[in-house]
């Protein structure tokens, strides 16, 4: 069985897929795709593409809408590189704090200088004072897996951390340091906070979220750290705030040519999730989640159908997605009633929207007619015997 990789994917997936997996560069027929940055929009895939798995977290690169129409999971891999981005986040505070890369530069230009280094070090180290983040208020905007570790992690390290997320899980909320004030709404962090760290996805809402109102709405000499998506900020807002001082540094993860060459921005390129153990964690957390599909129809952390799953069970499972409309489950159930076989095991969920996911395992097997019969339903959209 063949497991198209777009990208150069960590070996750890090798850990998962073992014969009959076999990982391939070049295929025709597919039973999954895995990737990391490959742009699958233009991308032709093949009608035996069961899943696609993105090594990460965000799938902009991923047309999920129009895989969703044709039956094709697309999983991700959420808090599988969140430690690593948190790293880089907590580096820039302080990145923020002190004036650390100007003072480096400075340094490399006193190459040649010979014995006058020391000296002219203790002279000009002043222009490069900064401040220190213990005490200060932070803003972090987002409490997902990223959020929730960085917002612990700044309590741990002295500062005063405030969160928005309107949409903060359960579990999030559980795993969210006590200590962290949960605000209602964004307004509350732009006017106290002293850095705000975003953390949000990329959609209608949050697109430009950091513009020229918000900007002015927040403390003079703010420090905002963008590791999240690049759209999240009006670049030419954000220039304007950093050379006019309103903002004290602006660290970006996502470099654009108009950011570059202009004091007080750090451009980091989209260093992330750029080590090794996160890519570790990310292949072989996409290549389970995949195998597991495969082989037993289980969903899990797919970004464009309902997570479901069921204990093996039965002689046979069958597998159904199809549209969340009135009447398709008791179709496809009186289908399998006329034919005398009993569900052993059965459960259904739908995205609350457009699309549901059902996973039946039966008593005995049925036979292609049926299963023709399943496919052949207004609604349903795939049929898979599992």
């Amino acid at each position: 069985m063949e497991i198209l990789r777009l990208n150069e994917i960590s070996p750890a997936v090798n850990e998962v897929f073992k014969a009959p997996y076999k990982m391939v560069k070049e295929s025709k027929s597919p039973a999954a795709i895995i990737l990391r940055s490959y742009n699958m929009h233009d991308y032709k895939i093949s009608e035996s593409v069961l899943c696609v798995g993105r090594a990460g977290a965000g799938v902009n690169n991923i047309p999920i809408d129009a895989y969703a129409e044709k039956g094709v999971v697309v999983f991700n891999t959420p808090g599988a590189n969140a430690n690593a981005v948190k790293e880089l986040v907590i580096l820039s505070f302080l990145l923020c704090g002190r004036s650390v890369t100007d003072g480096i530069n400075w340094a490399q230009s006193l190459k040649g200088k010979g014995a006058e280094v020391e000296g002219l070090v203790e002279k000009g180290k002043n222009q490069f004072v900064g401040g220190e983040i213990l005490g200060k208020k932070l803003g972090v905007i987002g409490l997902g897996a990223i959020g929730i570790l960085t917002a612990n992690a700044a309590v741990e390290l002295g500062m005063q951390v405030m969160g928005y997320d309107p949409f903060l899980s359960v579990k999030g909320a559980w795993n969210l340091n006590n200590h962290v004030k949960q605000c209602d709404c964004l307004k509350t962090i732009f006017a106290e906070c002293d850095f705000i760290s975003l953390h949000a996805p990329l959609n209608a809402q949050t697109r430009n979220m950091i513009n020229a109102e918000t900007l002015a709405s927040m403390k003079d000499g703010v420090n905002i750290v963008n590791c999240s998506r690049a759209e999240l900020c009006d670049n030419a807002a954000m220039i304007e705030a950093v050379n006019s001082g309103k903002v004290n540094r602006y660290v970006t993860d996502f470099p654009g040519d108009a950011l570059l060459g202009i004091k007080n921005i750090i451009p980091i390129p989209h260093l992330g999730a750029s080590t090794p153990e996160a890519e570790d964690n990310c292949a072989f957390m996409v290549a389970q989640q995949i195998k597991d599909f495969i082989e037993n129809g289980n969903v899990v952390n797919s970004v464009n159908f309902p997570a479901c799953s069921l204990p093996r069970d039965g002689k046979q499972r069958v597998t159904i997605i199809h549209l969340n409309v009135k009447n398709v489950i008791s179709s496809i159930t009186d289908i399998i009633g006329k034919e005398g076989v009993n569900i052993h095991g059965f459960v259904s969920q739908s995205d609350g929207k457009k699309y549901a996911y059902a996973i039946l395992d039966l008593d005995e097997k049925l036979n292609e007619k049926v299963i023709e019969k399943i496919k052949k339903l207004d609604n349903v959209i795939k049929v898979r015997v599992v």
